[in-house]
């Protein structure tokens, strides 16, 4: 149900002229207070050591497993104790998007027209007990992670897609009597791993930051219930871990900063609250108990309303672009939306000022009409089906011109968004209002972040035999380039029966080998090109109703330091050497 003070507040502030103004802002390495200061610069810089960062989570993520988990904060924060083979270099906006080596000693050496990629694993690196890590264990990660989705199945699946897999017979380490693995997948030594793909991957080295290339030693591993026990790579270990509650990490004692140019290992112990209100999360940033809104979604409505009228407390936030688009997924295998027309209807129907006041007004985003976000290369700017408005009334001819070639009538649906997430439900209110004026009566039916995708709106089977025609999603890139982007959402190849992100299960010929090549060409500009006209065709399908341009309104704790809004990550602060002030 929405929550009317906060959209109420939030139309006041907007007419008063009170809104931040997008992401600027000064710079501030000095530490001191500035809106937008952390999307320019690194806020509160400091080497010191100690002291203990609070996290806290209004949810439980889907797991800790660096192989099991696809959502932005979870692989922002797991770099704490599983190193990827790369991973982003902390810094504000797009300087957070370069890519450095991690786990590697240096990128990625391409050969045979770019479908072998070869990694050399830096020297003298352990593991928390001392045991030392080897290309082997990063092998094995990838093929837990992407071969095993019968147990593991809440990460992409790009190398199962792209690896040459014994023509699709492995089935995954833990069904692999040979032991062999994947002949795919080659380590010489121990300090060498080589990628056999199936066709050229002009961006591998940004497929190898995924937390999928973290190491996992076999003889640790504990299939889904690794997430409970993950054995470190990283500056940090887990020390205890009550599932649902709460999860605390220390510092491991065989991490060497010769063998790690980018974390500092900062404080000494960093905790992280599970399932805390939203509401308390924001107080507790407020009061200096909490450092770090680990979702990094930013506050809810009713704190925004009070911080953007507060001189000093928007002092303390920051509003950020992080390639991140929040839209309804408009399901093609359930009627009567496998009908094109209909899916039209929608478009043109679905009142994306209303929603966008819901989901928390301008400030929270843009109105959308692309499926590639703003900040994106290769976004380019158009609208299919532009609305039209007399007064704030929708004009509703073209959605009905569309429905009635549809030929449904009256029609009944469900829409799904996430539970947690009280602006997602918001939005998904708004549009079963929008809906009704043309005939389509959808019903909310709402689930925990937590199983999302791996019980409800990621699984096929559930959505069709529940009649579920529309689904709320928020999705930013996998990596900051448009295949990183669109690839898990519009690719056939990429839908899974659990787990999934292509919502609407599109499976387009044209769509999906503009993909294909796409990714094989060594030139950035026809690859973004590329993927311009790839946004276009899948609108022209209409299978994505893109709401808004997702900006998040996070409030930056005084007492935290290395503070930075990082694109790679949504917009989210780098977690990779957050400390506190002493």
């Amino acid at each position: 149900m929405r929550r009317s003070h906060p959209v109420a507040a939030i139309a006041a502030l907007t007419s008063a002229g009170l809104l931040l103004a997008g992401c600027g802002g000064g710079a501030s390495d000095s530490g001191d207070s500035k809106a937008n200061a952390a999307t320019t610069g690194v806020v509160n810089a400091s080497d010191a050591k100690g002291g203990t960062v609070t996290y806290a989570m209004a949810d439980a993520p889907e797991s800790f497993d660096p192989g099991n988990t696809y959502y932005a904060f979870i692989w922002n924060f797991s770099r704490l104790y599983a190193r990827p083979l790369t991973t982003f270099q902390p810094g504000p906006g797009k300087k957070g998007n370069k890519l450095v080596p991690d786990l590697a000693a240096s990128m990625g050496k391409s050969s045979d027209g770019g479908k072998t990629w070869t990694y050399k694993i830096r020297k003298g690196l352990k593991y928390e007990d001392g045991s030392p890590i080897t290309s082997q264990d990063v092998k094995y990660g990838v093929e837990r992670s992407n071969f095993a989705r019968d147990v593991l199945s809440l990460g992409p699946n790009y190398f199962q897609q792209f690896l040459q897999d014994n023509d699709g017979g492995y089935k995954g380490p833990y069904k692999d009597k040979s032991k062999a693995g994947l002949k795919s997948i080659e380590t010489p030594d121990d300090n060498t791993i080589v990628f056999h793909l199936k066709k050229p991957f002009a961006e591998f080295d940004y497929l190898v930051s995924s937390p999928q290339t973290a190491p996992v030693p076999q003889a640790k591993d504990k299939g889904a219930d690794y997430t409970k026990s993950v054995v470190s790579s990283g500056s940090y270990k887990f020390q205890s871990y009550q599932e649902g509650k709460q999860l605390t990490l220390v510092r491991n004692p065989q991490w060497s900063a010769k063998t790690d140019p980018l974390r500092k290992q900062l404080p000494a112990k960093i905790v992280l609250n599970l399932k805390v209100a939203q509401s308390t999360i924001d107080k507790d940033l407020q009061a200096g108990n909490t450092q770090i809104d680990l979702n990094g979604r930013g506050v809810d409505g009713q704190t925004q309303a009070q911080l953007l009228t507060d001189p000093k407390q928007k002092a303390n936030t920051d509003n950020a672009l992080g390639q991140r688009l929040i839209y309804t997924a408009i399901n093609t295998k359930v009627k009567p939306f496998d009908n094109v027309e209909c899916r039209k209807a929608v478009q043109y129907a679905l009142d994306k000022k209303a929603v966008q006041g819901a989901l928390g007004g301008p400030i929270r985003g843009g109105i959308a009409t692309t499926i590639l976000p703003t900040d994106l290369n290769g976004y380019q700017k158009y609208d299919l089906y532009p609305q039209k408005y007399k007064g704030d009334k929708l004009d509703l001819t073209e959605a009905k011109q569309h429905w009635d070639k549809c030929g449904a009538g009256k029609v009944s649906t469900t829409i799904l968004a996430r539970s947690d997430r009280q602006e997602e439900v918001d939005g998904a209110t708004s549009v079963i209002e929008s809906l009704k004026k043309i005939g389509i009566n959808a019903k909310i039916q709402t689930y925990p972040s937590s199983k999302y995708f791996s019980d409800y709106a990621g699984v096929p089977k559930f959505t069709e035999k529940n009649n579920v025609g529309l689904m709320m999603m928020q999705w930013g890139a996998d990596f900051p380039t448009g295949y990183g982007y669109l690839q898990q959402i519009l690719h056939g190849k990429a839908i899974s029966q659990s787990g999934n992100s292509n919502l609407s299960q599109l499976d387009n010929p044209e769509i999906n080998n503009l993909l294909d090549t796409a990714i094989a060409n060594p030139d950035q500009a026809a690859r973004e090109k590329a993927y311009a006209q790839i946004d276009r065709k899948t609108m022209e399908q209409a299978v994505i109703v893109p709401l808004t341009y997702f900006k998040v309104l996070n409030y930056r704790n005084p007492k935290a330091t290395n503070v930075v809004s990082t694109s790679a990550y949504s917009g989210e602060y780098d977690y990779l050497n957050i400390g506190v002030k002493q």
